[in-house]
């Protein structure tokens, strides 16, 4: 037995560890159950206060209700978080392909364009429709024809057609780069969990929002202008009196002048021996603001604290505390960083700012922005240009608050937070500070995203509903477990006591692979589903190849232990290649195939995994055992 105590302690680490990763699934299904049984009283109650709302407009409120309940819930969006992803043919919501329109790009990058110009870019986007080809590589070529020069109507008279043509492909890529930033940015603002958004070949966007089933609402939101704002941060004099009045009325201890709270500021941290000397129960008790809220500098030289992503939720509950607005000054706001950190453990932390809620400036000023590197310095840096109107502007604004830091703000998150080194006369600014010149391209494309770099239209449109989500749920389940059954059954009749080893190891098959796509954070859809019942008939086909072969050793007159031995070994080769043939089919799947045909491929890779340590291990461990114990083993 000794020789099996390695394979054992193997076999039931990864059971225990698949049983872990899809506890926070079943946990999640328990809450969600928990939450609708609270609320079954409430569409009565609803519908008898108020008796015009239709039945589509109570479920609305009452869905409403039950996601805010899990949301802000840490339990609960603990688990949340942590589930396996269901995808949008299970979950319920919306697919939308969306293509940004580079003709009206163009129309708006031309210089004096004329009825000509006009005729033939509407010549050129009625072609791109019926072939692959982009609109300006069309518009080139007809232009080209017609004998006009692209510098009529783009760039530079020095420019050829070629270079002119080469700028404005970059500008197109750059225009759909910028929409798919800014269209992340507010379905993540929004609250859409696990969305996902893709571009598609040069100019389109796939779009899938689960949970979302309001069309006109989530229309809206991806179509409508981006809103960029210059906004000016707090200063550490001023904002944190702010918050530690909010950190006293939410304690309870009201009654201090600001003046009092300023002299106070070092006892409302956890910088004091006092504080220190706390523990994490009894200082969020007595500072419930700061212990979400950590200061990013003890010594109080600036005010940005930093707060977990898990404690966001928080934050904004505090803040509309009525006490706490009592003590809030109407003309500022906290916001967040747009990306956030990490620490070594891997928690999120997000940098919060109090910044003006006035914009000291909008987008629309802005001509220009590029990202480079410094030639003197080699630190990545952005040159942002500015109208003349925005220039005046801007000089007034950098001139009065030497010094001081401007948050760069788009849809309500902050991209950059610079500070302001000098007055700027001339609107042509450089922000410094980026890490890389990925961020400092992020940032230039923030700058540019004042508004959607062009119209962008929906192609195609589909709402799943949540019932036929759930209806395609039960169907996927129940195709699951009838193909075991039939399979299992299939095995024990022909196969007897081995048939049954074989049906246990699919079982361990199955958990060992859906532990693993919760894992690695997967999103499981129907295809997917298709996947995991693909996998069993592959699974068991490596028992048919072990246990003829293994009939085979028994005819020859050798022992059971013999036997199985032989059966094994030789089996290993056919059974290796026959599975690493599929997963390189599976792989090339998922490496040029696109959403559902994704899902397949990788369920299908991790079946053929999974149902190789199964039946290799599992199966050979249990015939090991058999025979170690003196059982009688029958192939059949």
């Amino acid at each position: 037995m000794k020789e099996l105590r390695f394979r054992i302690i193997l076999i039931a680490g990864a059971i225990a560890l698949c049983l872990y990763l899809l506890y926070p699934t079943y946990k999640d299904y328990r809450n969600n159950k928990e939450v609708t049984a609270q609320l079954e009283g409430l569409q009565q109650s609803i519908k008898k206060g108020n008796p015009s709302l239709t039945n589509a407009q109570i479920k609305d409120i009452i869905a409403s209700k039950k996601d805010s309940i899990l949301t802000n819930n840490p339990d609960y969006r603990s688990a949340r978080e942590k589930r396996m992803k269901l995808g949008l043919d299970l979950q319920g919501g919306m697919y939308l392909v969306m293509e940004v329109n580079t003709a009206k790009l163009l129309e708006k990058l031309a210089k004096d364009p004329d009825a000509q110009f006009k005729q033939i870019l509407k010549v050129s986007e009625a072609e791109s429709k019926d072939s692959d080809e982009n609109v300006v590589s069309i518009l080139a070529r007809k232009m080209k024809q017609q004998g006009i020069r692209m510098s009529r109507y783009f760039g530079s008279i020095r420019e050829d057609d070629a270079a002119i043509t080469s700028k404005l492909l970059q500008q197109e890529s750059d225009a759909v780069t910028r929409a798919i930033e800014i269209i992340s940015n507010r379905v993540n603002q929004y609250g859409v969990s696990e969305p996902s958004i893709q571009k598609q070949g040069s100019r389109r966007i796939i779009i899938e929002l689960p949970g979302i089933a309001r069309e006109e609402e989530a229309k809206r939101l991806l179509q409508g202008s981006a809103l960029l704002e210059f906004k000016l941060v707090k200063d550490a004099d001023f904002a944190i009196p702010i918050m530690n009045q909010i950190d006293q009325a939410l304690a309870g201890k009201t009654g201090k002048d600001s003046a009092s709270a300023k002299k106070d500021v070092a006892s409302k941290t956890d910088t004091t021996k006092k504080d220190q000397k706390l523990t994490a129960e009894q200082f969020a008790k007595e500072h419930p603001f700061f212990a979400v809220a950590r200061l990013l500098d003890p010594q109080g030289r600036i005010a940005d604290a930093y707060v977990k992503e898990s404690d966001k939720s928080k934050i904004n509950a505090f803040l509309e505390n009525p006490e706490v607005k009592k003590v809030v000054p109407d003309n500022i706001e906290f916001i967040y960083d747009q990306r956030p950190e990490q620490d070594p453990s891997g928690e999120k932390y997000y940098r919060m700012y109090m910044v003006n809620r006035e914009a000291s400036l909008t987008g629309g000023v802005i001509v220009d922005a590029q990202s480079n590197i410094d030639p003197s310095t080699s630190a990545p840096v952005v040159n942002m240009q500015m109208n003349t109107e925005g220039a005046r502007d801007w000089a007034q604004i950098t001139g009065s608050n030497i010094n001081k830091r401007c948050a760069i703000v788009l849809d309500g998150v902050v991209y950059s937070a610079p500070n302001i080194i000098g007055k700027i006369p001339s609107g042509n600014s450089q922000i410094t500070g980026s890490a890389n010149l990925e961020e400092a391209k992020l940032l230039e494309i923030v700058l540019k995203a004042g508004a959607l770099p062009a119209p962008i239209d929906i192609l195609e449109q589909r709402t799943v509903g949540p019932s036929l989500g759930q209806d395609s749920i039960s169907k996927g389940l129940n195709s699951t477990w009838i193909g075991y059954v039939i399979v299992a059954l299939f095995m024990i009749f022909y196969y007897k006591k081995a048939g049954t080893y074989a049906s246990f190891a699919l079982m361990i098959t199955i958990l060992l692979l859906i532990g693993v796509l919760a894992g690695f954070g997967a999103t499981l859809t129907l295809p997917g589903i298709a996947g995991i019942i693909l996998t069993m008939g592959i699974a068991v086909d490596a028992n048919v190849i072990i246990y003829e072969r293994i009939r085979e050793e028994l005819a020859t007159g050798k022992t059971v232990k013999a036997a199985i031995d032989s059966g094994f070994k030789l089996s290993f080769a056919p059974i290796f290649d026959s599975n690493i043939t599929s997963f390189f089919t599976g792989l090339i799947l998922y490496q040029f195939g696109s959403g559902p045909i994704q899902g397949f491929a990788l369920t299908l890779m991790i079946g053929l995994v999974t149902s190789l340590f199964a039946q290799l291990v599992v199966v050979r461990v249990i015939f090991d055992f058999m025979v170690a114990k003196g059982f009688k083993i029958n192939v059949g």
